[in-house]
């Protein structure tokens, strides 16, 4: 089955820095690397590797190359195996050439970002691969790190994954507290709609198919299916007819993913790729 491809361009360097600047701020404190600045000589000049130690989906050299621009702008950093790509474990993914010092100072923080995002892009890939035979997207969500969502969503994207919003300002998700404070999901999306301009979508979350059906009544754009037996997401699939977009969501793991995209929904969306990803061991070598 042929699906587009989600939009991988890396986030603009504006938005990349403050994060990496901020990260070699906590780890340099108040002295900066006093281990490498008594033992290696200002002048050592060194070759060394970023390697993968697991095969993996990589993303987050970027900021990796960021990180070590921002400690001496004069390091060589080459790229081998680029964000977006499989990797084998073994496989060097780029050589950073310069002063050693600088090379070691920044190392950390280089494979923190390097390591972790890797990972998100890794647990993303595996559930696309999953249900690649289908029409439905992976999506990730707001479950990031602090500090870190536009990074995590770059890595799902890297993974082949796509980004749900970005943030509460750039579409409406009625969730069932809304509801609750509402009175009832008329009321939510009546009151949505009043106060909302024409470019911004509306989704509505339900958890039951009455639930659904007065949600397709009202004409939402997208409906999401929250904790449904994937019996339940294909009924709602059959009732829904197109007339709406339909994210499944809750408890999606590599196990169900595939009965749940076999269901028919447009989109699944899951927490794990972002707030339980495991870090890919990635290790900077001389």
């Amino acid at each position: 089955m042929t699906t587009a491809l989600p939009f991988t361009h890396p986030p603009h360097m504006l938005l990349l820095e403050p994060v990496v600047r901020r990260a070699l701020e906590e780890d340099l404190g108040r002295a900066g690397d006093i281990t490498s600045e008594l033992i290696v000589p200002a002048a050592q000049q060194a070759k060394a590797k970023l390697i993968a130690r697991k095969a993996g989906t990589i993303a987050g050299l970027i900021a990796a190359q960021c990180a070590f621009r921002l400690i001496d702008p004069s390091l060589k950093f080459t790229v081998e195996i680029p964000d977006g790509a499989q990797a084998k474990a073994g496989a060097a993914l780029a050589t950073i050439e310069g002063s050693a010092r600088a090379i070691l100072t920044a190392e950390r923080v280089a494979l923190n970002f390097a390591g972790h995002l890797s990972g998100v892009a890794t647990a993303t890939h595996a559930l696309v691969e999953a249900v690649a035979e289908t029409k439905a997207r992976i999506v990730c969500t707001r479950k990031t790190t602090p500090g870190l969502r536009v990074l995590e969503k770059y890595a799902v994207r890297c993974g082949g994954g796509f980004n749900h919003r970005f943030g509460l300002d750039d579409a409406m998700l009625i969730k069932d507290n809304h509801i609750a404070a509402a009175g009832s999901i008329k009321n939510a999306v009546e009151r949505a709609r009043a106060g909302t301009a024409h470019m911004v979508k509306i989704e509505v979350e339900v958890d039951t198919l009455v639930q659904l059906e007065d949600a397709l009544a009202l004409g939402v754009d997208t409906i999401l299916l929250d904790n449904m037996t994937t019996d339940d997401l294909r009924r709602a699939v059959g009732l829904a007819k197109g007339r709406a977009m339909l994210e499944a969501s809750g408890n999606v793991t590599l196990q169900t993913v595939a009965a749940v995209a076999a269901t028919g929904v447009d989109y699944i969306s899951s927490g794990a790729i972002t707030h339980s990803a495991p870090n890919l061991d990635i290790a900077l070598d001389f």
